[in-house]
């Protein structure tokens, strides 16, 4: 009686997932917008499906349009839901965020709609066309800053300066050096830059799979694993560190994200391992272990496998096979490390009541 009491006082910590996702990565400290400007971001985010699976469904348009529609989606949420700075407001976009969702929309929807008449043109731009580009280029970087942080932003930023000044750079690495136009249309008016092979794969394959994704844990789908998991490795020996690996597998399988896969699956998962005299240690390193695999997991994966096929130019298909054996072997040896540490130790599963209640956690 007194370990079911235990297991139910360890699980009414409450242990806040969101909080946990907002502190290891930068990509959950959004706004929890409210009011009328949730119902706004609702609206844009539901324009923004039905695009995609329309253009899925009857085919894209040209790469740069199909891009840059896709891109003016990115920027207006990124700007909406990711604020400037730690002091600004939380249940809505400040002035400055509107201007720049504004100015997102503007130069995108100027591309689409210019494109053919630059086409027709050469390509040859007009001096309010590469002051658009710049502007494109510091929108992108704005929301990468916002989003992913300033690491990725300051990268980004040292490699236009190289474009530019890579005439005063000595040795092997010395360029001739590019104008501010050059690196305009370069990165902003072709395929080869922010339009490149990244953006195309997140304007057609990435964002499906992650809708698809979404869909399934929002109908429920998380809870039935984490049962479905405890129902089959829970009351067996060190259980609970099975559990674990058998619910970030599934899970790795449909959002392709190690830091969500570890907050979400890790506030009970965790706390389930302790329970049954696991090191801390141990079951902090069992659940790290198995959120990371989730991201070699089919058939979501992580971006990278996106970009990967469009590289080698194979069918998404076939990198889900040839990911399939690596990641269950992957899987099939932390197991096996587990057993042996619960044989070792002498260490239980949980009963089956007490799996019960914790599903119910």
């Amino acid at each position: 009686m007194s370990e079911k009491k235990d297991l139910v006082a360890e699980f009414s910590k409450g242990i806040d997932a969101e909080a946990v996702m907002r502190e290891a990565d930068a990509e959950f400290r959004f706004r929890r917008v409210a009011g009328k400007w949730a119902v706004i971001v609702s609206v844009i985010a539901i324009i923004w499906s039905v695009f995609q699976l329309y253009t899925s469904g009857f085919g894209v348009f040209d790469s740069i349009i199909q891009r840059s529609i896709h891109l003016m989606f990115v920027l207006v949420m990124a700007f909406l839901l990711y604020p400037a700075r730690k002091g600004a407001p939380k249940e809505r976009p400040s002035f400055i965020d509107l201007v720049l969702v504004l100015f997102s929309i503007l130069v995108n929807l100027y591309l689409v709609i210019q494109w053919n008449e630059i086409a027709f043109c050469g390509g040859r731009l007009t001096e309010v066309e590469h002051l658009i580009g710049g502007a494109g280029i510091l929108l992108v970087l704005e929301a990468s800053r916002r989003v992913l942080g300033k690491e990725l932003t300051i990268t980004g930023l040292v490699f236009l300066l190289y474009a530019y000044f890579g005439n005063y750079v000595p040795g092997r690495f010395h360029t001739r050096g590019y104008t501010l136009e050059r690196i305009s249309e370069h990165m902003f008016w072709s395929t080869e830059g922010i339009f490149g092979i990244a953006l195309g794969v997140s304007a057609t394959y990435m964002f499906l799979f992650i809708l698809f994704g979404a869909f399934l844990g929002g109908t429920g789908l998380s809870k039935l694993i984490n049962d479905v998991s405890l129902a089959a490795a829970g009351h067996k020996p060190g259980g609970p560190a099975k559990v674990a690996l058998l619910t970030t597998g599934f899970m790795g399988m449909i959002n392709g994200s190690a830091v969500a896969n570890a907050a979400s699956t890790g506030a009970f998962t965790i706390p389930m391992m302790k329970n049954v005299r696991y090191r801390p240690t141990f079951a902090a390193g069992v659940e790290a272990a198995g959120s990371t695999g989730g991201q070699i997991m089919p058939p979501v994966m992580g971006a990278a496998a996106f970009i990967m096929a469009e590289f080698i130019g194979v069918p998404y298909s076939q990198i889900i096979i040839a990911a399939a054996i690596p990641a269950i072997l992957y899987y099939a040896s932390i197991w096996i490390m587990v057993h042996v540490e619960a044989v070792k130790t002498g260490l239980q599963g949980c009963r089956k009541i007490n799996c019960l209640r914790s599903s119910m956690r």
